[in-house]
């Protein structure tokens, strides 16, 4: 059994920053990828940001310059740092972890951006 907890939403204005952490727990964890997903309200989730064992990270255009995904195979954590927060922003985040295949998700955390 796999557990993915993530920490660290909130509200920030437009312009702000806010940092998510996840950390994923269990037995024998062979990780092939983890990333971060998105919900906004009405919208199907989309992908944010995600990398692989050995890969490089990819990113949602709508992210690219603003967004920082960091991660460390040996803690099984995965970090996203968000900069210059925009309203559109506003959504439940998630973290993915895939381990042997098999896709594992957080329970979310909110993120809300005024302007």
């Amino acid at each position: 059994q796999v557990q993915v907890v993530e920490s660290g939403g909130g509200s920030v204005q437009a312009g702000g920053s806010l940092r998510l952490s996840c950390a994923a727990s269990g037995r024998s964890l062979h990780i092939n990828a983890m990333g971060w997903y998105r919900q906004a309200p009405g919208k199907q989730r989309e992908l944010v940001a995600r990398f692989t064992t050995g890969g490089s990270a990819n990113y949602a255009d709508s992210v690219k310059g603003r967004f920082t995904i960091s991660g460390d195979y040996t803690k099984n954590t995965v970090d996203l740092q968000m900069n210059s927060l925009k309203p559109e922003d506003t959504a439940v985040y998630y973290c993915n972890i895939n381990v042997w295949g098999s896709n594992y998700w957080g329970q979310g955390t909110q993120v809300t951006v005024s302007s």
